[in-house]
């Protein structure tokens, strides 16, 4: 797939733990947000190329994968100079480990022609997170220049950045130069490399200079990805368009803990948050398990892996505790009072025993889910003594030190916690969202102990349940508003805001009958429906402003989780009247849905109005249509008690609707929808049975 590259906003390439963000002409100019970051540290703060002393005129800029744009400048003629003629010149680049740029300039003219062609070079080696604040300015650099190459140095902090070219270029500290003569009617090519040592680490660049790139090492794994991917058939070109995008974001901002690069992880998003964050990656994973339980497995195993084992006031650490955000990088390239690993999170702990349970319900080993067992007990254990510091049986947050992050929810931006007036909520602050993922958590353990006959421990986990979802009753519905509170503050008082959150509630199953029908109805309501998605924040409330993240923008994650649990709770126009929604918002944003947009009211802008700093790709966004197909599907499988339930309810525009491919167990799924009704095949011969589902009616 190609997409036109956005002229105003450049191009912004991702493979994993390498971002590059440059002008749509490919140029990186100096102190802009740009560069080529590869593990977190600038190893590109300049790149900029001329033809005679011209940058070109920008004709066309590709994004023909996540890794790869071609961008196409005109450079014109100079008719009292030595050149007569105009020139085209194309720049295609990869990253992947460090970046490959191969440059043509063709001559269309019928006499021949040479040209000097400069590409200036710089690097810092400046925090990508520095670089986002405005505080990127770098370390000092040597560049020592070599016959082919360019040499850029951090020796303090062991950094090496080498740029290589051919086509005999002149090498200077500055960059390159080449007397480039170009045939009649002919091309002249070069190849530059960069090749990134971080922290004393040489890295492998996936597209080395002088090679197909077709077989390298990023193409083979998104290609791979496609191929494995299941296949869908429907009459909406949005639906597939989306779905096909999503795969290929998903796979691009695959990243690899070296300790461990067998396990499938996936980074938050480009280009802010390449790195693990424990809530997106978990929620991202569950979303994905239609297509892909190995991403699952890898989020949780690494989660696992640096579960919270002391109290660290300075990262929020907590015995039992799911980390918020890890960085792969080197320790040096971290933001000034940041860490390696930070914890201020309330809600991936109990998300975490949700994935788990989830993943066995989708088939995983049993041995594999048992090994995993007692991280979500530690998990449980978090929830009880430290999410719970004073016994009164909700899940606050409230940060250890006033470096700590000061909301820990999904919304954690400064101001994302406020009452319906606009006044901020104190903590500590119980959000609704996170009792209902703790409530969800407790029956999940309680599922895995049924699959491995451990009545207690199933008993126990449902009790706590059921007295959690008592509770959240009692507390948390406001009878004189109609709506959920959004948390509990300090003081134990209701923040009243109507917000998104409550669609959390109905997607975990907290939510009594009696008031389901209250929350459905406010999430189509005027006031929190944009008619692109469900905003943060309804109109009315006194913080909203349709560009704030989290007081009245949409993010497509929350919109999918929403659409989720409506459909759970049968109110099934709702959900698919928010569905066709996004997927139409998907159409009008080139079919990459992005971390965010502006609430606005569809009415008021046409289009849906781009949020200036959100994260495209962003890996729960590219998830999102998954999670709704899914839920249109009302596809939930149950290895472990050999069941397959059923009964699509998609919108008339989506039929008719095949999804083949769908891996439940050992067993390989289609399911197929038309005018007279619905199928479900490749369960024959498993110990899977279909149960199917009435459609429900409201």
């Amino acid at each position: 797939m190609t997409t036109p590259a956005p002229g105003a906003e450049g191009l912004t390439l991702v493979q994993g733990s390498t971002l590059c963000r440059s002008a749509a002409s490919g140029d990186i100019v100096p102190w802009h947000p740009q560069g080529l970051f590869v593990r977190d540290v600038r190893a590109l703060a300049r790149w900029e190329l001329t033809v005679d002393g011209v940058p070109g005129e920008l004709l066309r800029a590709d994004v023909d994968e996540p890794f790869a744009a071609s961008v196409l400048l005109h450079v014109p003629g100079d008719p009292e100079g030595a050149r007569h003629g105009s020139l085209l010149v194309t720049r295609r680049r990869f990253v992947g480990e460090g970046m490959r740029e191969d440059l043509v300039v063709r001559n269309s003219t019928a006499r021949p022609t040479t040209c000097r062609v400069a590409l200036t070079v710089a690097a810092d080696f400046a925090d990508l997170f520095a670089v986002r604040e405005g505080r990127g300015r770098g370390v000092a650099v040597t560049a020592t220049p070599g016959s082919d190459a360019l040499v850029l140095t951090a020796p303090e902090h062991d950094h090496v950045v080498t740029v290589g070219a051919n086509g005999e270029p002149v090498v200077h500290a500055d960059g390159f130069c080449w007397e480039a003569h170009v045939p009649a009617h002919g091309e002249w090519h070069a190849g530059v490399s960069v090749e990134p040592a971080v922290a004393g680490r040489r890295l492998t660049l996936h597209h080395p200079r002088g090679q197909d790139a077709t077989p390298s090492h990023p193409v083979r794994r998104a290609r791979d990805g496609r191929a494995d991917a299941p296949r869908l058939e429907t009459a909406d070109p949005d639906l597939a368009a989306v779905l096909r995008r999503s795969v290929e974001d998903l796979g691009a901002l695959r990243i690899v803990d070296p300790e461990h690069p067998e396990r499938a992880l996936v980074a938050a998003g480009a280009p802010w948050s390449l790195a693990l964050f424990g809530r997106d990656a978990l929620l991202t994973a569950l979303m994905l398990l239609p297509l892909d339980r190995g991403l699952a497995l890898g989020t949780l195993k690494t989660l696992a892996s640096f579960q919270g084992a002391v109290v660290d006031p300075d990262t929020d650490e907590q015995p039992g505790r799911i980390m918020h955000a890890m960085r792969f990088g080197p320790p040096d390239s971290l933001a000034p009072g940041t860490r390696d690993r930070s914890y201020g999170t309330a809600d991936a702990t109990a998300l975490f025993v949700v994935v788990l349970d989830e993943l066995a319900r989708w088939g995983a080993p049993l041995e594999e889910v048992a090994d995993l067992l007692p991280h979500a007990d530690r998990a449980l254990g978090w929830i009880e003594q430290y999410g719970d510091a004073d016994g009164d049986g909700f899940v606050e947050y409230r940060r250890a030190t006033p470096r700590g992050r000061l909301h820990q929810g999904w919304k954690d931006s400064l101001d994302g916690i406020r009452h319906a007036d606009g006044r901020p909520a104190e903590p500590p602050i119980a959000l609704v969202e996170v009792q209902a993922y703790t409530y969800a958590a407790y029956l999940a353990r309680a599922h895995l102990a049924d699959a491995v006959d451990d009545a207690v421990t199933a008993e126990r986990c449902r009790r706590r349940a059921a007295e959690l979802r008592r509770r959240f009753h009692a507390h948390f519905w406001l009878p004189e508003r109609g709506w959920f509170a959004v948390a509990l503050d300090g003081h134990k008082r209701p923040v009243d805001a109507l917000a998104s959150n409550p669609g959390h509630a109905l997607w975990a199953g907290i939510v009594d009958e009696e008031y389901a029908s209250a929350v459905a109805a406010g999430l189509v309501s005027p006031a929190l429906f944009s008619g692109w998605g469900v905003r943060t924040l309804a109109t009315s409330m006194g913080a909203h402003d349709p560009m704030s993240p989290h007081n009245g923008s949409v993010w497509p994650h929350d919109t999918a989780l929403c659409i989720a649990g409506l459909v759970r709770y049968g109110f099934t126009d709702e959900a698919q009247q928010l569905a066709m929604a996004l997927l139409r918002t998907s159409g009008a944003l080139g079919h990459r849905l992005p971390e965010m947009f502006g609430g606005f009211d569809r009415a008021e802008t046409g289009r849906p109005v781009p949020y200036p700093t959100a994260c495209a790709p962003h890996a729960a966004a590219a998830a999102a249509p998954v999670l709704v197909l899914r839920s249109l599907l009302r596809l939930d499988p149950d290895v472990p008690r050999g069941t397959v339930t059923c009964g699509p309810v998609p919108p008339a525009e989506l039929v008719p609707l095949r999804v083949s491919g769908l891996r439940i167990g050992s067993a390989t799924v289609d399911v197929a929808i038309n005018g007279s009704g619905w199928s479900v095949t490749g369960l024959q011969g498993t110990p899977l049975r279909i149960e199917a589902l009435d459609v429900p009616r409201r």
